[in-house]
């Protein structure tokens, strides 16, 4: 089962910048589609970025658009979120997660229950 790891995470003040990164072990990532998904405390958790097997169609979600970029690295096997212009109500975890291209020709973020294969996720804080 692909196995994905988050890294990049940390404190950082508004108007900042952070890099969050999914690598896969022991998978090629070259079958998947690729989310990044926030959680806050007492929220749901709600899609940021997706991006498709092939790497184009990126998604991102209305709160986001404009300050990050969601990526793929085919050589490294991996997939960044490049996050920008950081705002206090970005303080959450992010996750990546896996879709299968047999479930989504293209990564759609917004049917979370065909994402089966998560990070453990990483924490950001977006705060002076």
């Amino acid at each position: 089962q692909l196995q994905l790891v988050e890294s990049g995470g940390g404190l950082v003040q508004p108007g900042g910048s952070l890099r969050l990164s999914c690598a896969a072990s022991g998978f090629s990532l070259d079958y998947y589609g690729i989310g990044w998904f926030r959680q806050a405390p007492g929220k749901e958790r709600e899609g940021v970025a997706c991006i498709s097997s092939s790497g184009s169609n990126p998604k991102y979600a209305d709160a986001v658009k404009g300050r990050f970029t969601i990526s793929r690295d085919f050589d490294m096997n991996t997939v960044d979120l490049q996050m920008h212009r950081l705002r206090p109500e970005d303080t959450a975890v992010y996750y990546c997660a896996g879709v299968h291209i047999t479930v989504q020709a293209l990564c759609d973020m917004d049917v979370i229950s065909d994402f089966r294969s998560w990070g453990q996720g990483t924490q950001v804080t977006v705060s002076s």
